[in-house]
């Protein structure tokens, strides 16, 4: 019978469970998993995905599906390059030691369709759990932990296989976010001890007799402690509102700047007015057409971002870097090679930023940070007209 201390055997009413905590990117973790489900044969096997994540492990051409134009449009770039940077931090540590990121969850799908086990993804979707994360951050933290997570494309390089194996005591975003030279209490609420209840509550519900549950070792404390409690689902799966403050702040910043353009005209005439404006539209246009320069856009695009963003600006529901990405998809639209190679790409600093994908990605994070400084850097500005 395989044991080991990543291994816990739970009896929770008429169920049996049998809980293993891997290291995503382990060679020994897939290993394991492997061999306990063979020993065990449980009536079903529990694994730390969602539906969405389950598909995109079983089906690797699910990238070819992607429209990126829609992902700009339902303004989902800067989440989607949030979570291609973790994978990319996922993928070269797997690549180091030649195991293929997620494979202890592989080999949990292979033993189950031996046994003749259904398959049970347990976690909470993706997209709710990364929602939730961005909706609880502020700008700056937003753009920071997309800066840190560029900036970690340059490392792993020292990390050994005793290291990686460390990973047993740790789930593979929390070590990501850690890599990235963050702590963020929120972000570890949601990525990790949301999830945790989610599962519980899911390997608590699963309705078979005898279960495997394959997880990061990172989430067996926060199961077991929730395991016996009541866990609202409904709470954890809701994606909460934009932040009303937020709201307030982008309006009411905009008011206040036309309010500023239209006391310019009023004390300090015509000319003073004019000379408001044409400074507030060349100094945002310019930052919006530096961020666009940084990542080498088409000359088309660096314009479309500098026209935009005298106006986006005074908006707070349009943003220059929206304006830039779908003028760039448009001139250089992503090919098909794009989607094919996109999960080798994000594992190297040069793949990332030449991959037509997670170029167009970074353009829209980008523009839309230079922009934002710009406007704070113009109001100085165009006060001294009053």
């Amino acid at each position: 019978m395989t044991t080991g201390e990543n291994i816990h055997r739970i009896n929770r009413g008429d169920t049996e469970i049998l809980l293993v905590g891997t290291a995503h990117v382990s060679r020994q973790s897939a290993e394991l998993v492997e061999q306990l489900i063979d020993e065990e044969r449980p009536e079903a096997v529990c694994v730390e995905l969602c539906q969405s994540r389950y598909d995109a492990l079983t089906q690797r051409d699910r990238w070819q599906q992607m429209d990126i134009v829609k992902v700009i449009r339902e303004k989902r770039t800067s989440l989607l390059l949030s979570q291609l940077l973790m994978m990319s931090f996922q993928k070269r540590i797997a690549e180091r030691f030649n195991i293929n990121p997620g494979e202890e969850m592989l080999r949990a799908i292979a033993a189950a369709a031996r046994t003749g086990v259904p398959v049970l993804p347990v976690d909470r979707e993706l997209r709710v759990t990364l929602l939730r994360t961005w909706r609880c951050m502020g700008f700056w933290t937003k753009a920071k932990f997309l800066s840190e997570g560029l900036y970690s494309l340059f490392l792993t390089d020292e990390i050994t296989e005793e290291e990686i194996e460390k990973l047993k005591q740790h789930d593979i975003l929390e070590v990501a976010l850690q890599t990235i030279g963050e702590k963020m209490p929120v972000l570890k609420e949601i990525l990790i001890d949301e999830r945790d209840r989610f599962i519980a509550h899911g390997i608590g519900h699963t309705g078979y007799g005898r279960i495997v549950v394959v997880v990061g070792a990172g989430h067996i404390p926060g199961i077991l402690s929730n395991m016996d409690r009541d866990i609202d689902i409904e709470a954890l799966n809701r994606i909460p509102e934009p932040g009303r403050w937020a709201r307030l702040f982008g309006w009411g910043l905009s008011a206040a700047v036309i309010g500023l353009f239209v006391a310019g005209f009023f004390t300090s005439g015509a000319e003073g007015g004019l000379n408001m404006l044409k400074w507030w539209s060349l100094i945002t246009a310019s930052f919006a057409a530096l961020g666009a320069l940084a990542l080498l856009a088409h000359p088309l695009t660096v314009l479309a971002s500098a026209l935009a963003a005298p106006f986006t600006t005074l908006h707070p529901l349009i943003a220059a870097g929206w304006v830039a990405g779908l003028t760039e998809v448009t001139l250089r639209k992503p090919q098909v090679k794009d989607l094919l190679d996109l999960p080798g790409d994000i594992t190297t600093v040069r793949g990332f930023f030449s991959n037509k994908i997670t170029r167009l990605l970074i353009l829209v994070a980008l523009v839309n940070l230079t922009t934002s400084v710009g406007t704070f850097v113009a109001i100085p500005v165009i006060l001294r007209f009053l």
